[in-house]
């Protein structure tokens, strides 16, 4: 029974070497994707206001994001802050940042957490995002975020890192994005949730031809 479950062990450590070393081989599959510079000035009701905002290269030196775009829109509900940071692989340690360990580094205060649930403006099938009320002296926001990638669009860090890897696997995937809106709260926080919402909608329906499904 002993020299049964040793052979066992050993062939599938073999067949799992074989597996790895060809995925090295292989790579990551490839994927068509439009650049984050060309995403929409116009998503729904929202119109791009000014000029794309470039990140300084020691924060890149962090992030070392594949591609990204950070940038200012507005519509009559308000404006809203829209960040996306897109990576075309994650396995050579490269991997998205949670607003988590970003936003208290450069002196916000993360209150309120929950969930919101998003409904693409298209009508199709919505996805948990994390919300949070964000704080710094007397300036608040509401901060909406997810993560995306592959077909997937989650809340949970946690779960996308794992989904990363089954997909790495099965896919010969692991590019994906984190999407994050920042609306200011100038009035009530539930209207700032609600104009938050209303353009990850809108957003939600474009994002898949710059973060591939």
């Amino acid at each position: 029974m002993k020299s049964w479950r040793f052979i066992f062990l050993l062939v599938l450590i073999l067949i799992g070497g074989v597996i790895a070393n060809t995925w090295t081989y292989r790579g990551e599959a490839h994927v068509v994707r439009k650049e984050l510079k060309d995403f929409p000035s116009q998503v729904g009701a929202w119109q791009k206001a000014g000029g794309d905002q470039i990140i300084d290269a020691e924060t890149m030196t962090v992030l070392r994001a594949s591609d990204y775009v950070l940038r200012d829109y507005k519509s009559p509900q308000g404006t809203a802050n829209f960040y996306v940071g897109y990576y075309a692989t994650q396995r050579d340690g490269a991997t998205y940042h949670s607003p988590l360990n970003c936003l208290p580094g450069s002196g916000w205060v993360m209150n309120n957490p929950g969930k919101l649930t998003i409904t693409p403006a298209n009508g199709s099938a919505p996805f948990e995002a994390n919300r949070y009320l964000i704080e710094s002296g007397a300036t608040k926001s509401i901060l909406v975020y997810w993560y995306q990638g592959r077909g997937r669009r989650v809340a949970s860090e946690y779960w996308g890192k794992v989904y990363t890897v089954l997909d790495s696997v099965k896919l010969r995937r692991s590019d994906a994005a984190m999407v994050r809106v920042v609306v200011p709260v100038s009035g009530s926080e539930d209207k700032a949730l609600q104009t938050a919402a209303d353009f990850a909608a809108n957003a939600a329906v474009v994002l898949p031809e710059y973060v591939p499904d």
